[in-house]
């Protein structure tokens, strides 16, 4: 089903409604004809700087709830009369995680499970929780935190056979996020600063907003219950990243770099799936592929993806810097 035939009368609250790609779902989601949109986070701030970026939304209810998935009493009271949640509410930041493991496992873990016990209990429709390929055969707090709240998550389908359905999807690195090693760079190259890189072959997969928030959509519309949804992502070293930014900024090869090492917790390569996780469904036309993690077996695995060339990477960082 398309995605915007589903959402047509429906009422949506997204965990972490503040944040990228919250912000990136309601502004996709505005222009369908949802009958609400409820924003929920922590964050004040925030939700001031949303308020103003959809002050001219006119067709869709948009409410800002300022709460934590920790709250359960409060997460109810959002959710009541809710059909479909979007849980994207997280510590996500690897270092943030190592040096305050009890914060993340409260807000990763903890508030997962009542995001998914206060969802059974108001009868929503469908829940859609936001991955990493961190939780795949994780060596940092955050990637075990996630790795738990999708079997979590899983899980949750046989204690509400009938009713609320929960999929997982997870992806890599957002190009463009809060944080984004691009948006830093340039704000050092803006300042002649030397430009910081972790670790030159170290690699990781890269999407855009855009293509995040497709990818989402589609799979909350379509989805049975169960499913683990894995676009099919591309990935670059570090280096060529580096080699396309100066490219797009028109810089020498030879601009200052400092390299600093792997922050703690980070892997140098990222998976995306597991050899015993089963692709059991292949979507040709947005790209992507369905896991049922019920049924394992060791034929298929996504470790690394295709690499980007240099103009893709290019036109990702011109995206970015541009488009914001």
């Amino acid at each position: 089903m398309k995605a915007e035939n589903f959402f047509e009368g429906k009422e949506i609250l997204i965990t972490g409604g503040t944040g990228t790609i919250g912000t990136a779902l309601t502004k996709q989601l505005s222009q369908y004809t949802c009958r609400g949109i409820r924003l929920y986070s922590r964050d004040e701030e925030k939700h001031r700087v949303s308020m103003e970026k959809f002050k001219d939304v006119k067709n869709v209810d948009i409410s800002y709830l300022i709460g934590d998935v920790f709250d359960k009493e409060r997460l109810s009271r959002a959710m009541n009369g809710v059909d479909i949640v979007i849980h994207t509410a997280a510590l996500k930041q690897v270092p943030a995680c190592e040096e305050n493991p009890i914060e993340a496992v409260k807000t990763n873990i903890t508030g997962t499970v009542n995001v998914i016990n206060t969802a059974i209990d108001n009868d929503v429709e469908r829940v859609f929780f936001i991955s990493t390929d961190k939780a795949v055969m994780p060596i940092n707090l955050y990637g075990a935190t996630k790795c738990v709240a999708e079997k979590i998550t899983l899980d949750a389908n046989q204690y509400s056979p009938n009713k609320t359905k929960f999929s997982v999807c997870r992806y890599g690195n957002i190009i463009g996020s809060r944080g984004s090693v691009i948006k830093m760079w340039n704000d050092s190259f803006t300042k002649d600063q030397p430009l910081k890189i972790t670790d030159s072959e170290m690699t990781r997969f890269w999407i855009t907003k855009e293509f995040a928030v497709k990818f989402i959509l589609h799979c909350i519309s379509n989805m049975k219950g169960g499913e683990t949804f894995v676009p099919l992502m591309k990935s670059c070293t570090m280096h060529e990243l580096f080699m396309a930014f100066c490219e797009y900024k028109q810089m020498n090869y030879d601009y200052p770099t400092q390299i600093v090492g792997n922050r703690k917790g980070e892997k140098r390569h990222e998976d995306i799936t597991l050899e015993d996780e089963n692709i059991s469904f292949v979507d040709s036309a947005i790209q992507f592929i369905s896991l049922n993690s019920c049924h394992m077996t060791s034929e298929s695995t996504l470790v690394s993806g295709d690499f980007f060339d240099k103009q893709e990477l290019i036109e990702m960082i011109k995206g970015v810097l541009e488009n914001g």
